[in-house]
């Protein structure tokens, strides 16, 4: 994923969650399916945040059987990722009001 803000790709994976469990490559494509491609998440950046959530326990994870009968770790939203999640959004929020009232003034 290029050209993020630090920490939004981790809100991103947090509000993919909230929908409910799911593994990484299903995780990467409802955002980039959601963005209408114009956001796709490299296994290079998904699972590194993937693991920072899980430090953070802001996700847990339990290994499944995927509908294509392979093993893989599925991912969930716990309620101190769901606490995060608000905060993160609510910070991004102020942000880009922030960035909108610089781009509306006039030079």
């Amino acid at each position: 994923m290029k050209a993020l803000l630090p920490g939004t790709l981790e809100m991103l994976i947090l509000q993919t969650l909230r929908r409910g469990p799911l593994h990484g490559y299903a995780i990467a494509q409802h955002i980039q399916q959601t963005s209408e491609d114009i956001l796709q998440v490299e296994e290079g950046s998904l699972y590194p945040a993937l693991q920072r959530l899980l430090r953070e326990e802001w996700v847990s994870a339990d290994w499944t059987i995927s509908d294509r009968n392979r093993k893989v770790r599925t991912y969930k939203l716990t309620p101190k990722g769901r606490k995060q999640l608000e905060r993160e959004i609510a910070g991004f929020e102020r942000l880009l009001s922030g960035i909108g009232r610089v781009l509306r003034t006039e030079s």
